[in-house]
């Protein structure tokens, strides 16, 4: 009995290792790109637009397809899901490192998203079929969602040093032993999931949620490249709005809908998303634009940027850390509303960047920035998770995650048009347009979403 324990410990930390590999490789990902901006459009000349969709290429595919890999999990068991999410990854990570235009490395940055909305709702499924304790559980998923905010954290630095040493590509090539050691460990080491083959994937609902998505970031992107009033992008913006129609539609007629329209009825299950979807609008848009502003505006090499954005990501990762017990003392909803208020007065004080700002005058308005968002997040998902019930936590954080990685992709694709001709203007336009979205989630904790009135549904 003994021998067994131990080794059920054994299996259950293997897993831990390797579902925060699968986390923390995804997270890296985020960031670490954005260092590499420069170098990839000198390398493959390639424009602002261009360089818009390397980005926004891999978070539609990651936001669009996370709640039917979730599913897909559920269906034929979470280990093969995620086995699968690695190996694509992992291949379209070297994809990415090959690509000798800005085509394939768009095409191959579109499939690394699909093998990380792979991952992500997988490992979870993972980690909680390993830990059967709650609070053996809660540690597990603190370690796991601590390795991403690290890999988050590094990111700008590893990639500015890596870009430094070996050149771009090189951030891509570093997802490769990484994803290795997670495909060898969950298929020597994990053990699989229950299967539930009358688990329905909505087909009909993910084929339109892509293309709605898809067609918005177009719009917004090259909107900005050719102007506003061109036919494509009409046309692209009536796309839109039918393939909404279509996707609304084809939810309230599924018997299993990938996204459950009914939650939406609960009022903070509605407004923790929305404000999870402003936040990334507002904090991954402005990575794109301070990455450019840097290396263009302020001849920094990826190596400095990755040095300059260190605080602000840093901060994040302190703030993450302490936003649990901040919590307990002032509430969830406040605490989001402070860190909302805090980024919103950090963009303020950034309007009056120009080319060549003084980093020392930035570097305090980057740490709050980071330190806000930092606050916002892990009370925002307690809070949404406890708007459902526990069996739909899955879908609810679901949810979440989803509209998150759809604000990432907003951001990068509308705050990139502005910088299409007039880069400063475009610059502060981007962060005015930040302040007012964190100003909005402020208010929306504090005015609509009010704690402890609304109890989950049973």
């Amino acid at each position: 009995m003994a021998l067994v324990s131990v080794t059920r410990r054994s299996d259950a930390s293997t897993t831990l290792v390797a579902a925060s590999l699968g986390f923390s490789v995804v997270q890296l990902d985020v960031t670490i790109v954005n260092t590499a901006l420069d170098s990839i459009a000198r390398a493959l000349s390639g424009s602002v637009s261009t360089l818009q969709w390397v980005v926004t290429s891999y978070t539609i595919t990651f936001a669009s397809f996370i709640l039917t890999a979730g599913a897909l999990g559920d269906r034929v068991g979470a280990k093969r899901v995620f086995v699968a999410g690695f190996a694509i990854f992992t291949l379209a990570s070297l994809g990415c490192a090959l690509a000798t235009t800005v085509p394939i490395l768009i095409a191959a940055r579109a499939i690394q998203g699909v093998g990380a909305a792979m991952l992500i709702p997988n490992s979870l499924a993972l980690l909680n079929h390993s830990y059967h304790g709650e609070r053996e559980r809660a540690w597990a998923v603190g370690v796991w969602a601590a390795g991403a905010s690290f890999s988050i954290t590094a990111g700008p630095l590893v990639g500015g040093a890596l870009i430094a040493a070996v050149g771009w590509r090189s951030i891509f090539l570093i997802n490769l032993p990484i994803g290795l050691i997670g495909l060898w460990l969950t298929w020597r080491y994990v053990s699989e999931t229950t299967a539930t083959p009358s688990r329905e994937l909505d087909l009909s609902g993910q084929a339109t949620a892509i293309l709605a998505l898809g067609c918005l970031a177009a719009v917004l992107i090259e909107g900005g490249s050719i102007g506003w009033t061109r036919l494509p992008v009409i046309i692209g913006l009536l796309a839109f709005v039918t393939l909404v129609h279509l996707f609304v539609s084809a939810e309230r007629k599924s018997e299993q809908p990938m996204l459950p329209l009914a939650l939406f009825k609960r009022r903070r299950f509605t407004v923790t998303s929305i404000v999870g979807l402003l936040v990334n609008v507002a904090f991954y848009g402005l990575i794109f634009v301070f990455s450019l502003y840097f290396q263009r505006q302020n001849g920094y090499s990826p190596l400095q940027t990755g040095l300059a954005f260190a605080p602000l990501m840093v901060a994040v990762l302190v703030a993450n850390l302490s936003a649990a017990r901040i919590s307990r003392s002032i509430g969830a909803r406040n605490t989001i509303a402070i860190g909302a208020a805090l980024a919103g007065v950090a963009c303020v004080a950034l309007l009056g960047i120009k080319q060549g700002t003084p980093y020392t005058s930035m570097v305090i308005p980057l740490i709050a920035m980071g330190a806000g968002l930092g606050a916002i997040v892990p009370p925002l998902t307690a809070t949404l998770l406890g708007s459902v019930e526990k069996e739909r936590s899955g879908v609810a954080s679901g949810v979440l995650n989803s509209s998150r990685q759809t604000g990432s992709v907003l951001g990068v694709s509308l705050f990139g048009s502005l910088l299409a001709h007039r880069f400063i203007f475009g610059t502060r336009t981007a962060i005015a347009l930040s302040a007012a979205l964190f100003a909005c989630g402020c208010l929306a904790m504090l005015i609509v979403c009010r704690e402890n009135r609304e109890s989950p549904q049973r």
